[in-house]
């Protein structure tokens, strides 16, 4: 296992700071989730982890409480605490690290975010009552694209209430790869729950020019609401995907 230490906490709305022990479970099931880590490994023991990590016994204790409760870490008796043989790729705990297509073989694909543009607009009717804000509230839009092997694969319109996210980057090279991870340390918006719904659609102009496709070509289209830990809708996006050499994954656990 790489030594390494807990980065400093995010601060959130009000000055909170995002937990200590949220920064190394992160780190943690990031090493689970790429195999680093592999099932049947035995971690070190809490005090070996606290100097690994440079933080206090009780907060190496509470990560492995939370990632053991997600099926991520099973604790065995006279052997220790052990990763287990499968854990859930996509529970809400991870849910900003990896997105929903995989590999044909099912494995996780490690993307690059390009944005394509940024900007604040004014909320149309329909889009100040899916938020339950004024009409015309500015909203945050955000168009980028992602990549695997340097392919593009997806791109996404998402949109956010700008008074929730003071400060958010305006400037497409400063816009954080990992929004929700971003969210989460910046404002302490966690998002707690996540509506899709899926269907197949042609590809329009955008969806040829973007993903680089040929007329006529489908592409998976997914409209995802995630709400927040107060049960407020806090992101509303639309992502189009080629699938030719991808599949689309929703585990729930």
């Amino acid at each position: 296992m790489v030594s390494r230490s807990a980065e400093v906490p995010g601060v959130g709305p009000e000055g909170l700071p995002v937990p200590l022990y949220e920064h190394v479970k992160r780190q943690i099931a990031e090493a689970i989730l790429i195999g680093e880590l592999a099932p049947g490994t035995v971690l070190p023991g809490e005090i070996a982890l606290a100097t690994q990590y440079g933080v206090a016994v009780g907060t190496i204790r509470r990560a492995l409480a939370d990632l053991t409760a997600g099926g991520m870490l099973m604790r065995r008796r006279k052997t220790g605490t052990v990763v287990t043989g499968r854990a859930s790729q996509h529970g809400l705990r991870f849910f900003f690290q990896y997105f929903r297509l995989q590999g044909a073989d099912g494995s996780l694909l490690q993307s690059e975010a390009e944005v394509l543009s940024v900007a604040i607009e004014p909320a149309t009717t329909a889009e100040a009552a899916l938020f339950g804000v004024p009409d015309a509230e500015p909203l945050l839009r955000l168009h980028r694209v992602r990549r695997v092997a340097r392919a593009p694969i997806l791109h996404s319109r998402i949109v956010l209430v700008a008074s929730r996210i003071p400060g958010f980057p305006l400037k497409r090279t400063k816009v954080p790869a990992l929004l929700y991870r971003h969210l989460l340390e910046a404002y302490g918006i966690r998002i707690s729950a996540v509506r899709e719904k899926v269907a197949a659609e042609l590809a329009n102009n955008e969806d040829c020019r973007l993903l680089k496709l040929t007329s006529p070509s489908a592409v998976l289209v997914i409209n995802e609401e995630a709400y927040d830990q107060t049960g407020a809708l806090a992101i509303c996006s639309q992502h189009r995907a080629t699938t030719a050499n991808h599949h689309y994954s929703n585990e729930i656990r």
